[in-house]
């Protein structure tokens, strides 16, 4: 690599098992609060995010840009950060007590349990347009077509490839699943893998499978279709290879991160969250690609991650007005920019991808794959965490010696019931 933005640090993180809330306790938390108000007296000029910025430098970025937007609309917002997995517990909480925040920052997957609850406002009432901003990234912050959610920046998943390993062994980058099998398994040796992926019991593992299943032709509705079965069986082949280590199934992307770096892997799937930890080891020379597809010319299809930040309902509706004029001062081309370039994701306003593109060049195949990047939530919509959790269970029993097509009837089963 060569142009190095300042830091960055992770943006997907998986929620535990735990943190998955019945809807029907979400609707009675949020609508309570949507039909009686807000209760809690407010300093009128001071506004509050609430985020998962716990990371000191994402923490600090958010302050920044807090400060340029509250000097320029005349207001004070302050932050308020809590870790990733309790943003939804936590603004439940708020909604019972009647003290919600102006602003909260939900991952996307997220958001549509609280919108589908009533507890978000459509952000074009309070003046925030998508125009130049992609279909996908839209319906990334959409809920049954309502803009609920602005993205200042998407993240996605891309190959990362050592390529003083691959020149070393003559190899080309592998643009296929055909080429990445032959290459993955020629350069597994020793102590080290060919490639390093997450198919853990968590989130992390299902955000890696969806490439594989959507570049495929499969469909999270369907999860016993022969598309799906065909991809996780493609899994299967690289664990069979050896190209895959058996840790695999407990693996987050942090750890195929770590395996990465300490040279026990040549190739991995992972996001630009993990650029930053990447760049501390000066003598890693990495570069990334596409993530490789079932047959040539097809579209590499990865899951959209990231963030959006949405106007709750407070019963506020001036509070909201100008809620919503901080997110789109948030959310604006210019901050976009600089968020981006910060954290190296890419930013979702089409002109700003554009100049982030000119200025890190050398992360093109990371922007070509959030052009075709799909929304987890956008066919499900609150429905994506119970197809989440079957297919963890999928992953676990079909890398430890179960049929493919037997663990995903079986996740298939689990989604439409529920249990």
């Amino acid at each position: 690599m060569t142009a190095h933005p300042p830091v960055a640090a992770h943006h997907l993180r998986a929620r535990p098992r735990s943190a998955v809330i019945p809807l029907a306790a979400v609707c009675a938390l949020v609508l309570g609060t949507a039909l009686t108000g807000c209760a809690q007296q407010r300093d009128g000029d001071v506004y509050t995010v609430m985020n998962s910025s716990t990371d000191e430098t994402y923490h600090r970025w958010d302050a920044e840009a807090m400060a340029r937007c509250g000097e320029r609309l005349g207001v004070t917002i302050e932050q308020q950060s809590v870790p990733a997995s309790q943003v939804m517990t936590k603004a439940l909480r708020m909604a019972s007590s009647k003290s919600l925040p102006d602003i909260v920052q939900f991952d996307a997957s997220e958001m549509p349990t609280f919108a589908e609850a009533g507890g978000l406002v459509d952000l074009r009432t309070l003046g925030l347009e998508t125009e130049g901003i992609p279909e996908g990234i839209v319906d990334f912050g959409s809920y049954e077509g309502t803009y609920y959610g602005a993205a200042r920046s998407v993240n996605t998943l891309a190959l990362f490839y050592n390529k003083d390993i691959l020149d070393a062994a003559g190899a080309e980058v592998p643009a296929t699943w055909d080429e990445l099998r032959r290459t993955a398994k020629k350069l597994t040796q020793g102590k080290r893998y060919g490639l390093a992926l997450s198919a853990g019991g968590a989130e992390d593992g299902v955000f890696q499978f969806t490439p594989f299943m959507w570049s495929n032709g499969g469909d999270e509705r369907d999860l016993d279709s022969p598309e799906v079965v065909e991809a996780l069986d493609y899994w299967k082949a690289l664990l069979e290879d050896g190209s895959l280590s058996k840790s695999t199934v407990n693996w987050t992307q942090a750890d195929v991160n770590d395996q990465f770096m300490a040279g026990n892997a040549a190739m991995m799937i992972n996001g630009p969250w993990q650029v930053e930890t990447l760049n501390t080891k000066k003598s890693l020379n990495w570069e990334i690609a596409r993530i490789p597809v079932p047959e040539p010319g097809a579209d590499s299809v990865g899951p959209l991650g990231g963030a959006v930040l949405t106007v709750p309902d407070t019963g506020d509706p001036g509070r909201q007005k100008t809620a919503g004029r901080i997110v789109a001062c948030m959310a604006g081309e210019e901050e976009q920019l600089t968020y981006a370039l910060n954290s190296w994701m890419v930013p979702a306003h089409g002109e700003a991808a554009a100049q982030w593109r000119e200025q890190v060049p050398e992360l093109d195949a990371l922007a070509d794959q959030v052009a075709a990047a799909r929304s987890r939530t956008a066919q499900l919509g609150a429905g994506w965490s119970g197809v989440s959790l079957a297919l963890q269970s999928a992953f676990q029993s079909a890398l430890t010696g179960q049929s493919s097509e037997a663990a995903l009837k079986r996740a298939q089963q689990r989604a439409t019931s529920g249990n």
